[in-house]
């Protein structure tokens, strides 16, 4: 009742209130139907006024006329309209709006009309047409709904019925004696079983809605996408169960030697420096001419997928270290029968990178499984593991150290651990893809390539990039070596070409080396040991040989039938190469 009182015009505020005087005694209501509708409201209560003034008999001489304070519908709305500012802004309350879902029309309508309207169209079904309420009702379009029982309702909305003359209070009875009972609550089926609010009305008909036509079921798209559904849950399943199985799996490191003996007569194991070779294994590296291999002397079988990298032993190169896609590792012999020493397990999935420290009695693995694995080269223990939450694509030592190494993971990070302390000691985190290499150029500098590009340089343990080199027409190098005099840096670029940077400055140099195709794979690039040749793999399978003064390509080897992905010379020999390819093979060059 505020809020219509609120409501009133400002006519409304300067007419005088008239009092109304109570009934008389000897003059009953016409349609007296309880006690409460005798009741003789407040001044101030204008709904109940108009209720008083709908059940008052026609006036004598002696009664009082009663005016009626509240507006109708049709005022209200009227009113409603003042309260436009009319600044020039306003829009007409006719005018229609399209959206998305249909049209909106303006218009201005108080609170209790908006609900008294919503409540009439959920009961009777029908509702004043809001782009026609300042119009009469009896214009055409002034109802929304269904206009027969407006019609035959009169227009009556819920308030009117509830609260109307003795004619719409009818009605509500009438509508009140059609609705069903609710029943009883403690009977479930049959006859008086409750209903409750779901009762319904005497003399409705509800019409089922018909089935569809055609075979009942689900469609066959819905089938297949059912069966798309299964098929996806398996996989997640059985991926889970895969990684149930590499958690089992890490701790179990092992080992297996597959010679007779540890030991010699002398009791030496094979890390010791042959010295009954022709090649004096003990010199210094490049002290002799290289040249370029030609044939194939040796070939070492036991991989069964890809190869992804070999490492040579330190100084000496008596030892072959491989890592596989097979998720082994294997120690070769290189100067005596050439079979395979020691088979190193506890990757769940494919080795993506190997390396010696400075003395070689330890080496690292990285492979797709997120962890890194130090071993000894000796016993081929496990003797630690380290878990990451990404893929680490590198692992080098410190230049000199035995026991501080760089990771360049796939989640942007290079990670720099110490294995005495067994954690991580530092993070350099400034590339935004993925760190494909990182290269010392000496002890205490080294640089790093990217996913994204660029070519970074750093101080060690100093997590803030000295230098950043990048070019619009530069692409991803996702191979780096450093010349033995340690003044180049020679990179495998995607595309197809060598580009070589000064080890000092890191300014790129104009020499480019050009002839191979590496389209998809991450070809290494080498020098000989003498620094005469620059060497790379290609994804056709062959070993391509440069000129490094000339810059000319002298020879194309082809050695493998699949990509070769990693090769090295080695250091104290003329001409051989051993080279590693997805083939699976490792082949021994001269």
């Amino acid at each position: 009742m505020d809020a219509l009182n609120a409501y009133r015009s400002d006519s409304e505020d300067e007419a005088p209130r008239v009092a109304v005087p109570p009934p008389a005694q000897d003059a009953p209501a016409a349609n007296d139907e309880s006690d409460s509708d005798s009741d003789v409201p407040p001044p101030d209560d204008t709904f109940q006024l108009k209720r008083q003034e709908a059940r008052a008999p026609p006036p004598s001489s002696t009664a009082v006329v009663v005016q009626s304070v509240a507006p109708s519908v049709e005022e209200r709305a009227v009113d409603a309209t003042q309260l436009i500012p009319s600044d020039g802004t306003q829009q007409s309350l006719s005018r229609v709006r399209h959206t998305l879902s249909g049209t909106v029309e303006e218009t201005t309508m108080s609170d209790f009309d908006f609900r008294n309207q919503q409540r009439t169209f959920e009961m009777l079904g029908y509702a004043r047409n809001p782009s026609e309420f300042v119009a009469s009702s009896k214009a055409p379009n002034a109802y929304v709904g269904d206009k027969h029982a407006a019609q035959a309702m009169g227009g009556a909305t819920m308030a009117e019925l509830r609260g109307g003359n003795a004619s719409t209070r009818a009605a509500s009875r009438a509508m009140k004696k059609r609705r069903k009972a609710n029943g009883d609550a403690s009977i479930v089926d049959g006859a008086g079983a409750y209903l409750g609010p779901w009762a319904g009305w005497e003399g409705e008909q509800v019409t089922p809605e018909a089935p569809a036509p055609g075979p009942i079921g689900p469609t066959p798209a819905e089938l297949a996408a059912a069966e798309a559904g299964a098929q996806q849950r398996k996989q997640e399943h059985a991926k889970l169960e895969r990684r149930r199985a590499m958690d089992l799996a890490r701790g179990t490191e092992k080992s297996i030697f597959h010679g007779t003996s540890m030991y010699d007569y002398q009791g030496r194991t094979y890390m010791h420096i042959p010295t009954d070779t022709d090649t004096n294994l003990r010199g210094e590296p490049g002290s002799q001419q290289c040249f370029i291999p030609q044939t194939c002397i040796h070939t070492w079988t036991g991989h069964t997928k890809a190869i992804s990298s070999v490492r040579l032993f330190p100084q000496s190169g008596h030892l072959l270290l491989s890592g596989s896609m097979d998720t082994k590792v294997k120690l070769w012999d290189v100067y005596h029968e050439g079979n395979c020493l020691r088979t190193f397990l506890g990757h769940v999935k494919g080795i993506r990178d190997v390396q010696f420290n400075a003395d070689g009695t330890q080496f690292l693995t990285s492979g797709y499984d997120e962890v890194i694995k130090l071993w000894d080269t000796e016993t081929g223990v496990c003797l630690q593991s380290m878990p990451l939450d990404c893929v680490g694509n590198c692992v080098v030592y410190r230049p000199g150290s035995t026991d501080v190494f760089l990771a360049g993971t796939s989640d942007k990070r290079i990670l720099q651990y110490d294995v005495r302390a067994k954690q991580l000691t530092q993070e350099y985190k400034e590339h935004q893809g993925a760190v494909n290499t990182v290269t010392f150029t000496d002890r205490d500098h080294f640089v790093s390539t990217s996913d994204d590009k660029s070519m970074r340089t750093w101080d060690f343990d100093i997590p803030v990039v000295t230098k950043y080199i990048a070019d619009p027409h530069m692409q991803s190098m996702p191979a780096v070596a450093l010349s033995p005099d340690e003044k180049w840096l020679a990179a495998q670029s995607m595309d197809n070409q060598v580009l070589v940077f000064n080890a000092d400055t890191y300014k790129q140099s104009s020499r480019a080396f050009k002839g191979h195709s590496v389209t998809g794979f991450a070809c290494q690039v080498n020098f000989s040991p003498d620094g005469h040749f620059l060497s790379s793999g290609d994804s056709q399978g062959n070993v391509v040989f440069w000129d490094w003064d000339k810059g000319s390509l002298i020879k194309r080897l082809p050695a493998h039938k699949d990509a070769v992905v990693c090769h090295a010379w080695l250091p104290h020999e003329t001409s051989k190469v051993v080279t590693g390819a997805w083939d699976g093979l490792l082949k021994l060059w001269t």
